[in-house]
C-alpha cells in the first residue's frame, strides 16, 4: 500500500504512517488534529471514520538526532456514535518508556494491529472468562461495575457466622476497558462487611510495566476462588478505628494466600 498526502508533512509523520502500513493497517494523516488515523487496510481512506478507528499521538523530545530522541505515543480506539460523533472505546498503546522514534512507532503500530484484529479484546472480559473456569460468574456471587474514572469486579466472600465482605478487583491504571496488550496487573483488596477496604491488596501483580493479561487474570481467578473454598474466620478487627489494626492469629487475613 502506498502512503499519500495531500501536504507536506514532517518527518515523524513519515515514519509513524510507514509503520502502521507495515503493520498491515491503513492510515493517513489528519493536518487538522494533527493526529495520524489508522484503521484496516481494506478499508478506504474516505470510508476510514465509519467504523473502528484509532487515533496515535506522540511527542518527540531530545536533539532530534538519530537514536538520541526520546518520542512517547499514546493511541486512542474510536467508534461511531451517530454522525457526527464518536465513542472513544479504549487506549490501545500508551508508551511506557520514551524512546527513539522508529522504534516506539513501531512499537505502537504492532498494539495497534492488535487491537485492530481483535476490537472486541478487553483485559475486563478476559479477566471474567478467568473467573467463569471456578464458576464465579454475574448472579452466582459476581458484580461488575463500570463507571466514569474506575471499574470493579466484586465477589461476595463469608467472613464469618451471616456475616459477608466483598473482594474487589481492579486494575492499576481503574479500567477494566484497556487492551490485554496494556495490561499493568491486578489487584485485589478485601473490604469488610460494611464495603471499606481492609489494609493492603491481598492479590498485586505489577510494577508500572506490562504483564501477561491471560497468566494474571488466571492467577487472579485462582486467588479469589481459593479464598471462597478456605474457611475463613472474622475477628474483631473490623470493629477497631486504628490504623494497621492487629489481628489475631485466627484471623482470616494471615491466612489469606497472597500472589507472589
Amino acid at each position: 500500500m502506498s502512503i499519500t498526502t495531500s501536504a507536506p508533512v514532517l518527518p515523524s509523520v513519515t515514519t509513524v504512517l510507514g509503520a502502521l502500513t507495515a503493520a498491515g493497517l491503513g492510515a493517513h494523516y489528519d493536518p487538522d488534529d494533527g493526529v495520524v488515523i489508522a484503521y484496516p487496510a481494506a478499508v478506504p481512506k474516505a470510508n476510514a471514520f465509519d467504523g473502528a478507528h484509532v487515533t496515535v499521538q506522540w511527542d518527540t523530545t531530545g536533539p532530534q538526532q538519530p537514536h538520541e530522541d526520546r518520542t512517547r505515543f499514546t493511541a486512542s480506539a474510536w467508534i461511531p456514535d451517530g454522525p457526527p460523533d464518536y465513542h472513544e472505546v479504549t487506549t490501545v498503546h500508551s508508551t511506557a518508556a520514551p524512546g527513539p522514534l522508529a522504534a516506539e512507532a513501531e512499537v505502537c503500530a504492532r498494539a495497534v494491529a492488535a487491537w485492530m484484529s481483535h476490537p472486541a479484546s478487553i483485559a475486563g472480559n478476559t479477566l471474567l472468562s478467568a473467573l467463569a473456569v471456578h464458576g464465579i460468574t454475574p448472579g452466582n456471587g459476581l458484580s461488575v461495575a463500570y463507571g466514569g474514572h474506575s471499574d470493579t469486579v466484586s465477589v461476595t466472600i463469608q467472613l464469618g457466622r451471616d456475616t459477608y465482605g466483598t473482594l474487589v478487583v481492579a486494575d492499576q491504571a481503574g479500567s477494566l476497558r484497556h487492551v490485554p496488550a496494556q495490561h499493568t496487573g491486578w489487584s485485589v483488596f478485601l473490604h469488610d462487611e460494611r464495603g471499606e477496604a481492609v489494609g493492603d491488596p491481598v492479590y498485586l501483580t505489577g510494577d508500572g510495566g506490562t504483564v501477561d493479561c491471560a497468566q494474571d487474570s488466571s492467577a487472579a481467578a485462582r486467588f479469589i476462588a481459593d479464598c471462597l473454598s478456605a474457611p475463613l474466620r472474622h475477628c474483631c478487627c473490623y470493629a477497631r478505628e486504628s490504623h494497621n489494626p492487629r489481628h489475631d492469629r485466627e484471623c482470616h487475613l494471615y491466612a489469606l494466600p497472597r500472589s507472589v
